[in-house]
């Protein structure tokens, strides 16, 4: 699984020279990839490259990265993930929660994850 990402890279980019319209599915896949790869950086590239095009950003493509970055210890671009979903509107799952209080347990930022916990827990009393 770990070395899987570059090929699912490579196959992204050999769409684009063909000039094979990619969706959300496509982009989401290339995504996970990366999630399972530990490469958050690419999976970063991959969502941005989603928001500054006409492909919808869904909470699965914000999931995967939210997981990549807990995979690669990366509490803090994690918890910036998890605000942008906020701010495009795009509702946190159980997923995205769970994947942000991991890195934050990671990170020894236990404060972090009680939050985290929480916030899951008042999101599901309001909802």
């Amino acid at each position: 699984d770990l070395g899987k990402w570059k090929t699912a890279l490579q196959l992204f980019s050999a769409m684009q020279q063909c000039k094979v319209q990619y969706n959300t599915i496509t982009l989401n896949a290339a995504v996970s990839a990366c999630e399972k790869g530990r490469q958050w950086q690419r999976a970063l590239w991959l969502l941005n490259l989603m928001a500054h095009s006409v492909v919808e950003v869904d909470a699965i493509s914000f999931n995967a990265l939210i997981s990549a970055c807990e995979k690669s210890g990366e509490w803090e671009q994690a918890l910036t993930v998890l605000g942008v979903m906020a701010q495009r509107r795009v509702k946190p799952s159980t997923t995205s929660l769970h994947a942000a209080i991991s890195a934050c347990e990671k990170g020894s930022k236990w404060e972090k994850a009680l939050q985290l916990f929480g916030d899951m827990a008042q999101a599901s009393l309001t909802s």
